[in-house]
Order: structure tokens, then C-alpha cells, then sequence
């Protein structure tokens, strides 16, 4: 039987959410490091994080009484992160440091490697950078155009935010064909009204 509140909440078990936190946490490390205090631009990558991220959870929170609600809110979590990916890529940019493509092995094997947290990622950065330097048993460096770890990290950030928008925007077209199909607050209120008369119709 259909319920006027439909299930909401689970947001911590989506993909989503949980790419959108590591997202975040990884940018309030990046800022600490490579982002002058008190810039303009520091506190926008950071609130532009915390916007995927709550932005997906009060989404899901609502969705119980309000489908449009949560696509809205899911999509400002999706144009948040957009945001966050056009800081990134303007860092690299500015600092004539490279973007790495999409497919190159570095961000292929990020992914595969499905991190849980920023230590996790930090830990996989410093394998890049180890990988790329050739050291050899004396400690010298065979590689002096090895990427550093600001490079390392920006990718790293853009390749996982490129993840969850496109993680987002699966989401939204499932949100989308969800509230088409079946409406939202009041159109299941209406057939749980009519079901309800139905009923008492057919005991009468």
C-alpha cells in the first residue's frame, strides 16, 4: 500500500555523497596547503565543496514530502562542484601546471582504486610522486621534471570531482524520470485519498 511520505534519508549510502566528502575533505587540505589564508579564492573552493556535500544530503532528507525539492538541491550540489572543478582548473592554469586528460593511466588507476578518504588519496599521491622521480639507491632524483605535489593534487581533486558530478548526473536523470512517473507530495496524497475512499466505498 502506498504511504503519503514516501522513504527518504539513506543519503550516506549513496556513491554521491560519499564521493561529494571526500571531494570536500581533499579541498580543505589542498587550500591549507596551496591556497593563500584569507584569500577570496580559498573560501569559495571550500564553501563550493560543502555545497556538494550538504546540498546532496538536505536533497535526500527532503525527498520524503518533496521530489522537487530534492532535484533541485541535487542539482545545486551538481553546479557546486562544477564551480569547485573551474578552481582547480583554473590553479593548474595560472601556475602553467598541466591538466591531465581523462584517461590518462594516473586518473584511470585513481579510480580504480576507489579511495574511502583524503589520507587514502594522499597516500596514492605520493606513490605518483615516487613513481615519477626514479629515485634510485643513492636518493638522487632521475627525473627532475616529475610533477609535484600541488600538480598531483589538483588532478587528483578534478579527476574524483569529475566522478561525482557524473555520478550526480545519473542521479538527477533517475530523480527526474521518478517525479514524471509519479509525481511528488500531491499527486501521492491524492491516490492515497482515493484509495481510501475506494475502500470504504466497497465496505459501505
Amino acid at each position: 500500500m502506498e504511504t503519503i511520505i514516501s522513504r527518504h534519508g539513506g543519503y550516506r549510502k549513496l556513491k554521491s555523497f560519499q564521493l561529494a566528502r571526500s571531494c570536500y575533505d581533499i579541498t580543505v587540505r589542498f587550500c591549507e596547503r596551496y591556497v593563500p589564508s584569507g584569500s577570496r579564492t580559498r573560501d569559495q573552493m571550500v564553501q563550493a565543496a560543502r555545497s556538494g556535500v550538504q546540498n546532496i544530503a538536505e536533497g535526500s532528507a527532503a525527498s520524503g514530502t518533496s521530489k522537487k525539492t530534492e532535484l533541485k538541491l541535487t542539482s545545486v550540489a551538481r553546479a557546486s562542484l562544477e564551480e569547485l572543478r573551474l578552481d582547480y582548473e583554473d590553479f593548474l592554469r595560472q601556475r602553467n601546471l598541466p591538466q591531465w586528460p581523462a584517461r590518462d593511466p594516473r586518473c584511470t588507476a585513481l579510480v580504480a582504486r576507489r579511495c574511502q578518504s583524503a589520507d587514502e588519496v594522499a597516500a596514492w599521491a605520493r606513490e605518483v610522486r615516487d613513481d615519477a622521480l626514479h629515485t634510485g639507491h643513492d636518493g638522487a632524483c632521475r627525473n627532475p621534471a616529475a610533477p609535484g605535489y600541488p600538480e598531483i593534487a589538483a588532478n587528483a581533486a578534478l579527476t574524483l570531482i569529475g566522478v561525482a558530478c557524473a555520478l550526480l548526473d545519473r542521479q538527477l536523470a533517475a530523480l527526474s524520470q521518478t517525479f514524471t512517473e509519479e509525481g511528488g507530495f500531491s499527486e501521492r496524497l491524492y491516490r492515497v485519498r482515493s484509495a481510501q475512499r475506494r475502500r470504504k466505498g466497497e465496505m459501505d
